[in-house]
């Protein structure tokens, strides 16, 4: 399978690397160094400088670049616009898309799909500080910022940097089964799929986020939260363990954690749960119990608040089987 991976001037080098090793120890697995041959192609031949300053060899250039190519993936980069507004860039890749299997894009290289009109009318995400610009500039566009990579039909895009590689992940699975992407997970030392499944956000990283100068009491209750999903964490009992007043407490969390209380523990829970939803065979209503909640249609108002579907319904699109 030759895999194209666009990079542009300034590109983000991870959006390059990670996805290309991932395609290689795939190789390396397989025993075939061949099944996925992956070229870099630039806009200009030679070297292209990436964002950090290192440089990366372009194999050819969207002028040169001959052949049909099963896969496609456009890099981001923070400078993303002028390879977006590129007229050679944009006729390259609609040129691709009638002859590829598949293409994608990580983190912002959305933007240069987006521009060429091949995400018009498609699910789409991109890093989590781009996703309300990316809505913006191209209404068509359904982006949805809380994902981690999404497959609309023959057309995928993943989140900020890092993403790429659990996209180029999915791909292998895709194309190899789950057990050789695996195997490639396991060598590079990163998960198949992370915790907390197809989310960009987690209440584990809210906790970490919160203001590095705030009160200890805060992150402790946050900790507190995070590992006793089924006590009673009512504002009461919170403030009580804080040892403040209910009103201070609820001032003093939103200020420092950016939430209420009782969003950051909706928020905890239903992490919780999607992770169960993913991972177990557990029923709704012994999942609802673990996560905290005692009844199973306040469990499914809160699941659908948080991530816009019904636990079952979610189960069908991420454990289809």
């Amino acid at each position: 399978m030759r895999v194209a991976l666009l990079a542009c001037p300034r590109v983000q080098l991870l959006d390059v690397v990670g996805p290309s090793d991932v395609f290689s120890e795939a190789n390396r697995q397989l025993g075939r160094p061949g099944a996925y041959r992956v070229q870099v192609v630039g806009t200009a031949p030679g070297l292209v400088k990436g964002s950090s300053g290192l440089r990366l060899a372009v194999d050819a250039t969207v002028q040169q670049a001959r052949g049909r190519y099963d896969t496609v993936l456009v890099a981001g980069s923070p400078y993303v616009d002028a390879m977006a507004e590129d007229p050679a860039v944009t006729r390259w890749l609609q040129a691709q898309a009638r002859s590829a299997r598949r293409i994608g894009s990580v983190c912002s290289g959305a933007f240069v799909l987006a521009a060429a009109g091949l995400l018009d009318g498609r699910r789409a995400t991109t890093h989590w500080g781009s996703a309300q610009r990316l809505a913006a500039e191209h209404p068509q566009v359904l982006v949805e910022p809380d994902s981690i990579h999404i497959r609309d039909g023959n057309i995928y895009t993943s989140a900020g940097v890092a993403a790429g590689i659990d996209l180029a992940l999915a791909l292998v699975e895709e194309d190899h089964g789950r057990e050789l992407a695996l195997k490639v997970a396991r060598e590079m030392v990163v998960f198949l799929k992370r915790p907390g499944g197809q989310s960009q956000f987690s209440a584990h990283l809210a906790a970490q986020t919160a203001a590095p100068d705030g009160r200890d009491c805060i992150r402790e209750i946050q900790e507190h939260v995070l590992s006793h999903l089924r006590d009673d964490l009512s504002v009461p009992a919170l403030a009580a363990r804080a040892g403040m007043s209910e009103r201070n407490f609820a001032r003093v969390f939103r200020a420092e954690a950016g939430m209420t209380p009782a969003a950051f523990v909706e928020a905890a829970r239903i992490d919780a749960a999607r992770r169960l939803v993913e991972e177990s065979a557990l029923p709704l209503k012994s999942l609802a119990d673990r996560v905290g909640y005692a009844n199973l249609d306040g469990f499914r108002r809160a699941f659908v608040r948080r991530l816009a579907t019904t636990p079952a319904e979610y189960r069908k699109r991420f454990c289809p089987g």
